[in-house]
């Protein structure tokens, strides 16, 4: 059997009151996790306080300390 290098994608454990940043995509900036269920997670922009409920969508990529947030608008 051979073996080959493999990427492995896990669904991050969103956590309510969390505040993250999404580094790219239409989504990037920061926000404050509202809600989590099963399917969807609802962010918090912490500029405008506007809600948005999304369909599970982002993967750790790094968890950083003593990070200033939110970030300028």
């Amino acid at each position: 059997m051979q073996t080959h290098d493999v990427t492995v994608f896990k669904p991050y454990a969103f956590r309510v009151g969390q505040k993250i940043n999404i580094a790219d995509g239409p989504r990037k900036g920061d926000w404050e996790v509202v809600a989590v269920t099963d399917r969807k997670v609802t962010l918090r922009c912490p500029f405008s306080k506007r809600e948005f409920a999304w369909n599970r969508f982002c993967y750790v990529v790094e968890e950083q300390t003593g990070v200033q947030w939110p970030g300028k608008e």
